[in-house]
């Protein structure tokens, strides 16, 4: 089962598990492997039964999926789970304080660590939020740092999801599906929890609430686009864990300088709404004039200090790829410190000798595109085929500030449950982050996905990749 490139999270090598997996792999040695797929197919059912699915966008109609889901869990000892906790909380709380700087003073744009235009001509930065300090001084709420490793003690951030980070409803459901079909694992193990999320999300967001007088807990509102988006499963689920609203567009209007729901007994201010809708559609007086998914007014509404939008408009920003290539400097101006977790190397192919260089060695990169999520519009060079890598040169040389590089990293690998028993395939990990004014909170775990076609190594749903338990365990 080992590949010697790789680095393997469950062996040690000589066939020994790692310690993390010592009590998993005594467990596993005792079990019958022809029960362990008939659990399979019984999570299989189990998902589809409680309609877990995702949309599949970019075919000529939306396909309704099932997210592949793998029974061996993903185990991170106590020790590891400590060194990446305190590299994310540094991060995240880096990446707020440049948001506030950047919608502010902009100080590291007058320090000249980061380039003006890298700004300026950002379609993700929002003049609307130049002078805007949201409630609490918070714009991160909600953060999914997407990790990668590639050695016992090696990881790297792949990218920041502070716009809106979704999956966090596979985490839990995840965890519910193992502790209902190996509940003797969890008495053998000491696994860390994650049910706390919704609760935890929802004391984060009341504590972001714009200040309250009369002493009533804040009223909190899920915003999505409606049914036929690829993530309302999990707006749905939230809303439903977390206590909160689950609000259209057409629930919502402005009312005496308030956002105020439909209800039966009237309008209902609400103080926090977490939107699930991206900026350009949130309000069609300050932003898309066309969009029917925001509320007329709210930003109005958000400027006064009357209401906290989770996560705040402008975020996106942060989501930059071509910024993500300056996140070192961006931690260690804010911070005053090196950063903890490592960056991938990247170049810009905005600058003329990188976007040489990229053209050059394109077999050997992953090209991005600076915007893009999802896996989508993205080049796996030593997976393409001659047409893929001639069409995507004339790409970068048709646009190249549109694209990003990076070199192929030798991404971890965890076993998956196959027909034939245990076999590696590559992984990564979002863990998810909450931030209120007076603490950021870590969930022990995440979303691990996993590149479910052997040698592939594109984790993303929408490619084909699955997602796995993850297990924190505890000293």
């Amino acid at each position: 089962m080992t590949e010697n490139r790789f680095f393997n999270e469950m062996e040690a090598g000589g066939g020994a598990a790692r310690a993390p997996y010592a009590g998993y792999a005594q467990w596993f040695s005792g079990e019958d492997p022809r029960d362990l797929l008939r659990k399979s197919a019984e999570a299989e059912t189990f998902f589809r039964r409680i309609g877990i699915t995702f949309n599949v966008y970019g075919q000529k109609e939306a396909q309704e999926r099932l997210i592949p889901f793998d029974i061996v869990p993903r185990i991170i000892s106590g020790s590891e789970w400590r060194l990446l906790e305190k590299g994310i909380e540094q991060r995240v709380r880096a990446l707020n304080a440049f948001l506030a700087d950047i919608y502010g003073t902009q100080e590291i744009l007058r320090s000249r660590r980061l380039p003006e235009e890298l700004i300026a001509r950002n379609e993700a930065f929002l003049p609307q939020m130049v002078g805007m300090v949201p409630p609490g001084g918070v714009y991160t709420h909600i953060v999914g740092t997407d990790l990668v490793r590639t050695g016992e003690n090696e990881f790297y951030v792949l990218e920041d999801n502070a716009r809106t980070p979704s999956g966090v409803s596979y985490m839990l459901e995840n965890r519910e599906t193992m502790l209902q079909m190996f509940p003797e694992l969890f008495t053998k193990m000491k696994v860390r929890p994650v049910s706390s999320y919704p609760a935890e999300l929802r004391r984060s967001l009341s504590e972001c609430a714009p200040p309250n007088f009369d002493g009533s807990k804040p009223c909190v509102a899920i915003l999505t686009p409606g049914i036929h988006n690829s993530a309302y499963f999990e707006h749905s689920f939230l809303a439903d864990q977390m206590g909160a609203e689950l609000v259209e567009s057409s629930d919502l209007k402005v009312v005496d300088g308030k956002v105020q729901m439909r209800t039966t007994k009237g309008y209902k201010p609400i103080d926090v709404v977490y939107r699930r809708v991206d900026d350009d559609y949130l309000d069609p007086l300050t932003f898309n004039p066309e969009s029917m998914l925001g509320v007329p007014g709210i930003m109005d509404v958000y400027r006064a200090g009357n209401i906290t939008i989770a996560n705040a408009p402008g975020t996106g920003i942060a989501d930059d790829k071509a910024l993500y290539s300056y996140m070192p400097d961006i931690v260690e101006f804010y911070t005053g410190e090196k950063a903890i977790l490592k960056n991938v190397p990247t170049w810009r192919c905005s600058e003329e000798d990188s976007l040489k260089y990229v053209l050059d060695n394109l077999k050997d990169l992953v090209v991005k595109e600076v915007h893009g999520s999802g896996g989508y519009g993205m080049l796996v060079g030593p997976a393409a085929s001659k047409k893929e890598l001639s069409d995507f040169e004339a790409k970068l040389r048709a646009k190249p500030g549109n694209y990003v590089a990076q070199p192929t990293l030798a991404l971890s690998t965890v076993p998956i449950m196959t027909k034939k028993g245990l076999a590696p395939r590559h992984v990564d990990l979002r863990p998810y982050v909450l931030v209120s004014p007076g603490r950021v909170h870590i969930t022990p775990g995440g979303l691990t996905r996993v590149a479910l076609k052997e040698g592939s190594l594109v984790v993303n749903s929408s490619q084909g990749g699955g997602t796995k338990d993850t297990w924190v365990l505890g000293d």
